[in-house]
């Protein structure tokens, strides 16, 4: 979670995903990421960090990305990803 100029918390971690279910992050409680692709594990892992509602990413390659939470939706560089609902 991330605390905003407003004081407001934006709760990004859990499992985000593509409309098609292609492509899945996972947003770790302690700050890792894991994207899967398809059905390639962990396609890409690393580390992000929120500021409001905008996240910045670091692959463990070193790569850099970045992504904004609008309307409970994540735009991640060309990717919009939807927060998947946990099973009640």
């Amino acid at each position: 979670m991330a605390r905003t100029a407003e004081g407001d918390h934006v709760d990004v971690v859990g499992m985000w995903v593509t409309g098609d279910g292609h492509i899945r992050q996972e947003l770790l409680p302690d700050g890792r990421y894991d994207e899967a692709r398809g059905e390639r594990r962990s396609a890409y892992t690393g580390r992000y960090t929120v500021n409001g509602s905008h996240l910045d990413y670091v692959d463990d390659t070193g790569f850099t990305a970045t992504g904004d939470i609008r309307d409970g939706v994540l735009y991640h560089e060309h990717l919009v990803l939807y927060r998947e609902e946990k099973p009640s």
